[in-house]
C-alpha cells in the first residue's frame, strides 16, 4: 500500500511540474456563487469560441470573462462628477480603497422585507442585518469575509421543514422565538490565493457547487456553509479539484440523537475535449471520527491522498466510509445553446443493476438539461430547463453519520431521493431590472406507515420497505407545484443592492395532506448567496 501511494505521489508532483509549464491564468477574482447571478455570465460562459471550466464554481475570474463581469459590476458607473451620496448608493462599497497594489472594500448588508401568504393568512416578514469586508493583495490573494443576523417569519411549508430539520434551509441552526418565527445567524469567510499561474488554494467556510445546472446531482450550494481547504489546478483543457472539509452530523437527523462532526473529501477533474465538448469525473468519500459505540477512529493518512478513484464504491468492502462516485458533461450545439447532464452511483450490485427489478441496493441519480442565452435574438434574455431524478434509497449509508449530508440537510439535490424533478427558468435584465421565472413540477415518495421508501436520506439503507420492485414515487406518493416570479430593481451591483417584488405559489398534495402556499413579498435584498423556496416536503407531517 505504501508503495502505491508513493507512486501517486510522485505522479501527482509530476502533473503540478507539467501544469507550472504550461497553464497561464488570469488575475485571481473569486466570485461567490449563486445561480441567480453567474446565469448572468452564459453568453461568455457558453460559447462555442472558448473553453471555459463551468462545471466547477465558484469561479476564478479571468481575462475572457473580466469585461462582462466588470460591465455587470460597474454598471451605472458613467464617469461623471457625482456626490458621494450618490456614489456610495449606487456605484461603490460603503468603504473602497484601491491601492497600488491592494484593494480593500466593505459593506452593510441589509436584507429587509415583509408579504403576506394568502392562504395561510399569515403575514411574513425577513429582518437581516449583514457585513461584507473584502479584498485583494497584488493579483494573487482575493479574501472575503460575509456574516447576518437574521430573523424571519415564514410561510407554513418552510415553517414545517426547520421544525423537522432545526435548519434554516441552506443557511444555520434556527433558534424558535414565535409560531413560524426564528432567528439564525450566516457566515461565510474564504480566502483564495493563487501562488503560480497554473494552481488556486483557497480555504474558508463556504459551499461549492459542482455542474451545469440549477440542480447539482454531486454536490450542491444548498446545505449550510462548512469549513473546506481546496486545491484546483489547471493543464491545458483540464482542471482538477481536491477538496477537504469538516462537518456537522446534527442531533436532529441523527439516529442517535447526538451531535457529532464528520468529514468529506471531493475529487473532480473537468476536461474540456474542445471547445463545444467538455467530461467530468466526480468521486467523493464521507468519513466520520466517531463510531455509532462513541469510538474515536485513528486517522487514516489514505485521506490526504489528492488523486481522485483511489477508493472505488464497493459495497462488499468492510471499510465504513462511504463513496459517491459521478460523471457530468456537456455539449455546446450552438453559440450560447448548451446541452448538459450527470450522473451519480452511490452503489450497486451488477446482476441487479442492468435489470429491472428494483433492487434496493441500486442507488443513482441523473440529471438532464438545456440552457442558453439570448432566447429568440432577445439579448440578456437567459434559460434553462432540466429534469432532475434519484432512485429511492440514493445517497443514503448504513449509519446517518455516514450518508450524504451536513449539517442536516443534503449535499447534493435539496430533495433527497425518491424523486424525479422538472424545471425551468427564465431571467431578463434591462438596464438596472432583472425579471425572474420558475416553474418547478416535482413527484416524490414519503415514508408512511413507519417504513423507509427512500426519500429520506437519514434513514439506513439497510432496512428498505422493501428489497425489490423499488420505483421514484413509492411510498405516500406526492406531486408539488411550485411557481414563482420576481421584479428587482438594482441599487448598486457592488454588493447587490436592490428592490425586490417577489410571488410564489405553491402546492403539494398527496391522500394524506395538501399544502398550499400564496404570496406576495417585497424587500430591500443584498447579498450574492442563492435562497432555495423550491422545496419538497422532508417527511410526512
Amino acid at each position: 500500500m505504501k508503495h502505491i501511494y508513493s507512486i501517486y505521489k510522485k505522479i501527482f508532483v509530476v502533473i503540478l511540474n507539467l501544469v507550472l509549464a504550461n497553464v497561464v491564468l488570469g488575475q485571481s477574482v473569486y466570485q461567490p456563487y449563486s445561480y441567480d447571478f453567474y446565469q448572468k455570465l452564459n453568453n461568455d460562459l457558453y460559447s462555442t469560441s472558448t473553453r471555459e471550466h463551468t462545471a466547477l464554481k465558484p469561479l476564478i475570474i479571468d481575462s475572457v470573462l473580466r469585461f462582462h463581469y466588470d460591465s455587470i459590476m460597474n454598471y451605472g458607473a458613467d464617469g461623471k462628477q457625482h456626490s458621494l451620496l450618490y456614489r456610495k448608493l449606487f456605484n461603490e462599497h460603503l468603504i473602497d480603497y484601491k491601492g497600488s497594489n491592494s484593494t480593500f472594500y466593505t459593506d452593510l448588508l441589509p436584507d429587509f422585507g415583509i408579504g403576506r401568504d394568502f392562504s395561510g393568512k399569515l403575514t411574513t416578514s425577513t429582518t437581516s442585518m449583514g457585513l461584507q469586508l473584502g479584498g485583494t493583495v497584488s493579483n494573487k490573494l482575493y479574501y472575503n469575509v460575509t456574516g447576518y443576523l437574521s430573523s424571519a417569519v415564514v410561510p407554513d411549508y418552510l415553517a414545517t421543514y426547520i421544525n423537522q430539520v432545526g435548519i434554516v434551509p441552506g443557511q444555520a441552526y434556527a433558534k424558535i422565538y414565535r409560531e413560524n418565527g426564528y432567528d439564525w445567524s450566516y457566515i461565510t469567510a474564504t480566502v483564495s490565493y493563487t501562488p503560480f499561474k497554473y494552481l488556486n488554494i483557497s480555504a474558508g467556510r463556504d459551499k461549492t457547487f459542482i455542474g451545469d445546472g440549477y440542480r447539482s446531482m454531486l454536490l450542491s450550494d444548498f446545505a449550510s456553509p462548512y469549513p473546506f481547504f481546496k486545491l484546483t489546478g489547471t493543464l491545458g483543457n483540464v482542471t482538477y479539484m481536491v477538496m477537504w472539509t469538516y462537518m456537522n452530523d446534527p442531533a436532529f437527523t441523527s439516529q442517535y440523537g447526538a451531535d457529532r462532526k464528520k468529514f468529506g473529501v471531493f475529487h473532480y477533474l473537468d476536461w474540456n475535449v474542445n471547445n463545444r465538448l467538455s467530461f467530468g469525473f466526480f468521486e467523493n468519500i464521507m468519513g466520520f471520527f466517531t463510531d455509532d459505540n462513541g469510538i474515536k477512529r485513528p486517522f487514516d493518512v489514505n485521506y490526504i491522498n489528492p488523486i481522485i478513484f483511489l477508493k472505488p464504491v464497493n459495497n462488499a468492502s468492510d471499510d465504513p466510509d462511504k463513496s459517491l462516485l459521478g460523471f457530468t458533461g456537456k455539449y455546446k450545439i450552438t453559440n450560447g445553446i448548451t446541452v448538459y447532464g450527470q450522473f451519480a452511483l452511490n452503489e450497486f450490485v451488477s446482476k441487479d443493476f442492468f435489470s429491472s427489478d428494483g433492487a434496493s441496493v441500486n442507488k443513482y441519480g441523473w440529471q438532464l438539461g438545456i440552457r442558453g442565452a439570448n432566447l429568440f435574438g432577445v439579448k440578456n434574455l437567459n434559460y434553462l430547463l432540466e429534469s432532475n431524478n434519484a432512485k429511492p434509497y440514493t445517497y443514503s449509508a448504513r449509519s446517518s453519520i455516514e450518508n450524504y449530508s451536513s449539517n442536516s440537510e443534503p449535499l447534493a439535490h435539496p430533495w433527497g431521493a425518491n424523486f424525479r424533478e422538472l424545471v425551468g427558468l427564465l431571467n431578463y435584465s434591462y438596464k438596472r431590472f432583472d425579471f425572474t421565472g420558475e416553474a418547478d413540477y416535482g413527484h416524490y415518495g414519503l415514508d408512511v406507515d413507519g417504513l423507509n421508501y427512500g426519500k429520506d436520506i437519514f434513514q439506513l439503507y439497510t432496512s428498505p420497505a422493501r428489497p425489490y420492485g423499488n420505483y421514484i414515487g413509492q411510498g405516500l406518493t406526492t406531486n408539488m407545484y411550485f411557481l414563482q416570479g420576481k421584479v428587482a430593481y438594482m441599487l448598486n451591483p457592488k454588493y447587490n443592492l436592490r428592490i425586490e417584488l417577489g410571488g410564489i405559489y405553491r402546492q403539494e398534495q398527496n391522500s394524506e395532506f395538501k399544502d398550499r402556499t400564496s404570496m406576495l413579498t417585497i424587500g430591500l435584498r443584498s447579498s450574492f448567496r442563492q435562497i432555495y423556496n423550491d422545496l419538497a416536503s422532508y417527511k410526512t407531517h
